[in-house]
């Protein structure tokens, strides 16, 4: 802690948030200049080539400055923040602002709900910073000088709402929801005031934002319709369903963050790593029969049992068989490491992108506990909170298309690892079964592979051995 009589300001470098990213985006600033802050504060949120990440200031005093707005891009190691650590003086611009935009009983709730916190600096830190951390102002960094004004319009806009369309009635709680769900939000233009929370503990998910968007998506009498009679209102709605992009014939879309690292990495797989894609069709109604069976199991009740979870028992049951597919290539040393491990990677589709966190130790778990640690996946990577670390160290993937009604595909391997299975959609086909032809499920896996560890005979075995349990699941009790 800087002594009273220090009176230099604090500069707040961009961490390296996960294990060796060199750059990170702004999404949203939760303080201004003139702001009190304590150790521990959240102070902003932003976005790395893996996950969304909150950043806690690890010392007490005040903002003097942003250096960088909302939206950009900085280097790690680049001071994004500076703070007046001299017990708690403001810098000049924010005294002559205090009076407008920071009244005393708002100070208090600030600096007593850090206390006794610690900086976290991977993931999302500690839960309650989302819950109760102060309101934003709408002042940007290089509009210090004209504090007073904006402060004073921030204030009276606070009884209607929060800036943004994300704010609450400045007498009231704010909205619980988690910085992903905000931001959603603020770029669909939805009040979170508005929403009535579906979560556990009142807290506002994706879903509940959506569902408030889906009504302002169809026509819009109900603004029109007391202004003018029943009869009018129709041909007044009628252009609303068209598309319009405000006469653009093209857009460009920034490359980065997420979908920044997911192009390089596939782009430095597929032109690395020689690959090799198999197929297979099989017969999974015995699966899907199992599937609805552990649906009743009471050791099963309250988790995620799908026809993934036992795919991907079957997978973790043929790398335990066929050991040597769980392999990664050493270039420099020109050495093949064979892990006697498996980081299970599921594949996740997310607002930001594609993001392939991966379920630690997935060889070690029992079906219940895979079961556990798969919805959490999922949720986790849904809601956006996928931390850095959990998208370290996958040793092999799967990749579920038929969630989008595909058939199959050839996955491009994840960096590092030497082979990803991909999953079709299952449905019902005709099928010959015990010499009739039947109706039964059927889908379509692809199994890629690194060439270079992995040859046509140890690709095809492991390919067999998961399609081979999931005609005949009975075999994760004999294989296993």
């Amino acid at each position: 802690m800087t002594t009273m009589t220090d009176t230099s300001p604090r500069e707040f470098k961009m961490p390296d948030v996960g294990e060796g990213l060199t750059e990170a985006e702004i999404l949203k600033w939760y303080v201004q200049p003139g702001d009190t802050v304590t150790d521990g504060q959240v102070v902003c949120e932003v976005e790395t080539a893996k996950a969304a990440v909150e950043l806690p200031i690890p010392y007490d005093g005040v903002v003097r400055a942003l250096h960088f707005p909302e939206g950009t891009t900085v280097d790690v190691g680049t001071s994004i923040i500076a703070v007046d650590v001299a017990g708690g003086a403001a810098p000049p611009a924010a005294e002559e602002a205090a009076p407008a935009a920071k009244p005393a009983p708002a100070a208090a709730p600030a600096a007593k709900k850090h206390e006794g916190r610690k900086p976290v600096l991977v993931g999302y830190g500690v839960a309650e910073s989302s819950t109760k951390r102060r309101p934003r102002k709408g002042v940007p960094a290089a509009a210090a000088p004209a504090e007073d004004t904006l402060y004073a319009a921030t204030a009276i806009q606070g009884v209607q709402g929060e800036l943004n369309g994300h704010g609450h009635a400045s007498g009231g709680q704010r909205p619980l929801a988690k910085p992903p769900v905000r931001k959603l939000a603020k770029d669909l233009g939805v009040d979170l005031a508005t929403i009535t929370p579906s979560g556990p503990d009142g807290v506002i998910t994706r879903e509940d934002v959506h569902a408030a968007v889906a009504p302002a998506t169809a026509p819009e009498p109900v603004v029109a319709a007391p202004a003018a009679p029943t009869s009018a209102a129709a041909p007044a709605v009628a252009p609303a369903p068209a598309a319009s992009y405000d006469g653009a014939r093209e857009t460009r879309v920034p490359v980065k963050g997420v979908r920044k690292a997911t192009a390089a990495a596939m782009v430095g797989s597929a032109f690395t790593a020689p690959h090799v894609t198999e197929f297979v069709t099989i017969d999974v109604t015995r699966t899907m029969k199992l599937v609805e069976e552990l649906k009743q199991d009471k050791e099963l009740a309250g988790l995620r049992v799908n026809p993934l979870l036992l795919i991907a028992k079957a997978l973790l049951v043929a790398i335990r068989r066929n050991p040597d597919i769980n392999a990664s290539w050493d270039e420099a040393a020109q050495e093949i490491v064979v892990k006697h491990y498996v980081n299970l990677g599921i594949a996740a589709a997310t607002p930001r992108g594609l993001i392939v966190p991966n379920i630690k130790d997935a060889h070690a778990k029992t079906l219940p506990q895979l079961a556990e640690s798969l919805g959490e996946l999922v949720s986790t990577a849904k809601e956006g909170r996928t931390s850095p670390a959990a998208m370290q160290g996958g040793t092999v993937t799967i990749t579920n298309v038929g969630v989008f009604g595909i058939d199959t595909g050839t996955p491009i391997l994840n960096p590092g690892e030497s082979a990803i299975l991909a999953v079709g959609a299952i449905k019902l086909q005709p099928w010959v079964h015990k010499g009739k032809v039947k109706p039964r499920q059927v889908t379509t896996l692809a199994l890629s592979f690194d060439h270079r560890l992995v040859d046509g005979e140890l690709g095809s075995k492991v390919l067999a051995d998961v399609a081979a349990i999931l005609e005949q699941p009975k075999r994760l009790i004999t294989w296993a």
